[in-house]
């Protein structure tokens, strides 16, 4: 048994394959490629898990025709391009759209009577004023009738207060200098005025009290352009005492103070975009009577020089007298004489 084990295992080396190293240098090559992975159609896996997702990695494009030219295409040719790219073709005329948030000034504004705040009522002046204002009251309720189509509860008590507190948080926003904030609360046509002259000075205001409650005297609407595009326009009446003071860059008191409150009587306009659902009530302008006193202007400051021109020093050298050229002068004098 165990001579046949033997002979078996000699028959098996025998049998093998020899060596690289035995062989020939060109079946050397040829066993090493062999014994490589070749890739070929048998040797793909059994499960195409995967190929659905490894297609999709690559995307066909139309390559363009770079010896196209655009000028030796016709028209219809031209079109079907541009549909194939998804480019809009160009229109032959130029646009800008805009959007009116507010209008460029007050439509029938509001004329104060004069005398406004110091007459009273008991008085002729005053009672004649209370006339011409409910002559007056029927274009204001018509327009508070049209808003209330758009705002079911505009109440104009309740505006009046709401109007005074836009109206002191734009002067508070004003103080700070807060361009972002105060764009919210006044209108673009307001805003360039607000901010007129305002860089490089402090302003100090404070609201104090209200002499007679804020109410509503005057109310307009009107279309811009289509009649579904309305805006309304709101006067409210103020009767405040306030105090104010401006200084310049320097610190000096340019106007007013903050010590001393003045009484302040302003008609003031509140705006608002009926026809956007997002409108709201901002500040658009307040209306100056003709009958009303100019205001004082401000102080302007100025530099003042230690060393005084040099024209002003050439006219005192000149004027100056020297004592021995005065006493020649008046010796010649009295010769002459």
């Amino acid at each position: 048994m165990a001579s046949f084990v033997a002979a078996s295992r000699s028959a098996i080396k025998f049998l093998q394959l020899p060596s690289v190293g035995f062989l020939a240098p060109c079946l050397q090559n040829a066993t090493a490629l062999s014994q490589q992975q070749v890739r070929h159609r048998r040797t793909k896996h059994w499960d195409p898990k995967w190929k659905r997702l490894r297609k999709a990695k690559f995307i066909k494009i139309d390559i363009p025709n770079m010896n196209e030219k655009p000028d030796e295409l016709s028209q219809e040719q031209i079109k079907t391009r541009m549909k194939e790219r998804g480019i809009v073709p160009p229109r032959p005329w130029l646009e800008r759209p805009f959007y009116i948030s507010c209008t460029g000034g007050v439509f029938e504004p509001y004329v104060p009577p004069e005398g406004d705040g110091r007459m009273s009522a008991i008085s002729r002046e005053g009672a004649k004023q209370k006339i011409e204002q409910l002559e007056k009251k029927t274009k204001s309720m018509m327009a508070i009738r049209k808003i209330r189509n758009y705002d079911e509860d505009f109440e104009p008590p309740e505006f009046a207060t709401l109007a005074q507190d836009i109206y002191i948080d734009a002067h508070k926003t004003l103080c700070e200098k807060n361009k972002y904030k105060l764009r919210e609360i006044v209108t673009e046509r307001a805003y360039p005025e607000l901010m007129h002259n305002v860089s490089d000075k402090t302003i100090r205001w404070a609201f104090l009290k209200s002499l007679e409650p804020p109410r509503v005297v005057h109310a307009r609407c009107t279309e811009v352009i289509t009649k579904e595009n309305i805006f309304a326009q709101v006067t409210v009446r103020f009767h405040s005492q306030q105090t104010l003071a401006i200084y310049d860059r320097f610190g000096r008191l340019m106007h007013g103070s903050e010590t001393v409150p003045k009484d302040c009587l302003e008609y003031v306009v509140f705006e608002k975009h009926l026809a956007n659902e997002y409108g709201v009530w901002r500040l658009h302008e307040k209306i100056i009577p003709d009958w009303m006193p100019p205001k004082a202007p401000a102080f302007i400051t100025y530099r003042v020089d230690d060393e005084p021109p040099a024209a002003v020093n050439a006219e005192a050298e000149s004027k100056e007298v020297v004592p021995g050229e005065e006493s020649a002068k008046s010796g010649s004098a009295a010769a002459t004489a």
